[in-house]
């Protein structure tokens, strides 16, 4: 409570919520140039229509 009056909590009173969230830590490899490899015609997330 960040204001200026006084806030009272009665009992059976929600007052908080928690957000359950996988969190990941990320490895990079740092590299100077990629490698050639083979692509698709449909461009970046394309699964075609059949």
């Amino acid at each position: 409570n960040h204001g200026q009056h006084a806030f009272t909590i009665e009992r059976g009173q929600r007052i908080a919520q928690m957000v359950v969230e996988k969190f990941e830590t990320v490895n990079w490899d740092v590299v100077k140039t990629l490698e050639e490899t083979d692509r698709g015609e449909g461009g970046f997330g394309s699964t075609g229509t059949e």
